[in-house]
């Protein structure tokens, strides 16, 4: 099990991956639901902030979690879309195996 610290550095480094990926829905023309998911992600991740401070693991594991689901959602809808630009497949790819690599982790 990762430490408390070495969670929020990487909570850290997550919330700006999900905040590159904001800014690339909006560069790149994403679909709408695309950009709800990311959008929600986003807001979770800040939400979560308060949780990664608290020092609570078993919080902590829920939260990240909880992202990491938002994650294979953004992931489903970029492989559906019937068009995407390279930047921001990698966005999402991005943010997806950052959650994912957490997650995995933590279990």
């Amino acid at each position: 099990m990762l430490q408390a610290r070495e969670i929020q550095q990487r909570f850290s480094h997550i919330q700006q991956t999900i905040k590159d990926a904001e800014q690339a829905c909006r560069s790149h023309d994403a679909p709408e639901d695309l950009k709800d998911c990311i959008e929600k992600m986003a807001r979770e991740s800040q939400q979560a902030q308060q949780v990664m401070q608290s020092s609570d693991q078993q919080r902590m594991v829920e939260a990240v979690d909880n992202l990491e689901s938002m994650g294979d959602e953004a992931k489903r809808i970029s492989r559906s879309a019937s068009s995407m630009s390279p930047e921001l497949e990698t966005a999402v790819t991005k943010v997806h195996a950052e959650l994912s690599n957490l997650k995995h982790q933590l279990h």
